[in-house]
């Protein structure tokens, strides 16, 4: 039997991730330091895991409703309320999904018909393009460029512009850049989104890792943007919960209803552990979230000196834990530059072009690990990099 011919077309037109190629070369070698994962390096803060603890010894191992417990939805418009001053309904216009990542894959299955268009400003997250696809709908790559800090701008969108354009999706701060967009910038997008009556999607997973004077605008915070905007967090970055797969979505009743019936044909709820996990990040966190960002912070500015000390440019990323220096002075481009570090320094890092075509010629360094790695780290790549730059 011939497999390959009975796979979905739509499944087989999608790339393998850039990202796993190097991830499987690093696991057969030794001594290897990654700077290529992009997970916070600390362990998720003790008084989370205990209350899942204390969860499963009163018997919380039954399903939640669909939409996930009330009790969590609650917190998370409080904390909207809080700190965006964005109000929304946690009975109607909440979702708990499992992770972030389900949030976008309901998202773009509700809002997109085939042959829709979504622009999504590049580099991006690389299942972007992946979970469009798959959704039936056309990526439109909009490249960005380091001499705005990868941010997207109006004038970047209107050349991609089409009559078969539906859908925006962004995320900010960024991976892989770390670029952060200014609440100007965001309000120009929003009135760009709002003249051509595009719905947005907003990937702000790394909303409270961001350092020095930048500020984090939330998208449906913005005048009249809340009713076209879907809104996408969690908990895995900015509480250490990569694993617990915890994420939600926010956006008008309407939609929410309509994501809601595919979640609960397809995954029916996230994990009640999880829940309970997030309801005590929520109430109880921010203490131990904020030390995680400031040792981010403190890991950010060695590996930045580092870095524009060997002779690579970086602009200063001023969100989430990735560094993005251009690596063209080498001669290389972003692949060769990756594997042949890794072959022959131990440093494992993403070639750039795993996350879009303006990608190409720079490489993503995650600073999620500890100072002594990152030291030596840089002094590997330094070694390399001699022996190339040009």
């Amino acid at each position: 039997m011939s497999w390959s011919k009975r796979i979905s077309p739509s499944v087989n037109a999608i790339a393998p991730s850039g990202i796993r190629r190097f991830f499987d070369i690093a696991a057969e070698m030794e001594d290897v330091i990654s700077l290529g994962v992009g997970e916070p390096d600390f362990i998720t803060p003790w008084h989370i895991r205990e209350s899942c603890v204390y969860g499963l010894e009163q018997g919380y191992t039954a399903y939640t409703a669909n939409r996930g417990l009330l009790e969590l939805r609650e917190e998370i418009v409080r904390l909207l309320l809080r700190d965006h001053h964005v109000s929304y309904d946690p009975k109607k216009e909440v979702l708990i999904t499992v992770g972030v990542s389900e949030a976008l894959d309901l998202a773009l299955r509700t809002v997109v018909s085939p042959g829709d268009e979504v622009l999504i400003p590049e580099p991006c997250y690389v299942s972007y393009k992946a979970c469009v696809t798959l959704a039936g709908g056309n990526p439109i790559g909009v490249p960005t460029s380091i001499e705005n800090e990868f941010r997207i701008t109006v004038e970047d969108l209107e050349k991609h512009l089409t009559p078969k354009t539906k859908v925006l999706l962004i995320g900010y701060p960024n991976n892989p850049t770390g670029a952060v967009m200014t609440k100007e910038g965001l309000l120009e997008i929003a009135k760009f989104a709002e003249t051509h009556d595009l719905i947005v999607i907003s990937d702000e997973i790394y909303s409270n890792l961001v350092y020095g004077d930048a500020v984090h605008t939330c998208f449906s915070s913005l005048p009249n943007m809340q009713d076209r905007t879907i809104l996408l967090n969690g908990f895995s970055k900015s509480y250490a919960m990569t694993g617990w797969r915890i994420g939600y979505a926010l956006a008008n009743p309407e939609f929410i209803s309509a994501m809601t019936k595919i979640h609960q044909y397809t995954m029916l709820c996230a994990p009640i552990t999880a829940q309970i996990a997030a309801v005590e990040a929520l109430r109880h966190g921010e203490s131990n979230m904020k030390k995680m960002v400031a040792e981010y912070d403190r890991r950010r500015h060695l590996i930045l000196d580092g870095m524009r000390n060997m002779g690579l440019e970086c602009f200063e990323p001023k969100g989430a834990f990735y560094i993005f220096p251009c690596i063209k002075n080498t001669g290389l481009s972003s692949e060769e530059f990756a594997e042949q570090l890794l072959r022959s320094e131990r440093v494992a890092l993403v070639p750039g072009n795993a996350f879009g075509g303006s990608g190409e010629g720079f490489v993503r360094c995650s600073y999620a690990t500890s100072v002594s790695k990152i030291s030596e780290a840089l002094n590997r790549i330094e070694n390399f990099v001699k022996k190339h730059i040009r």
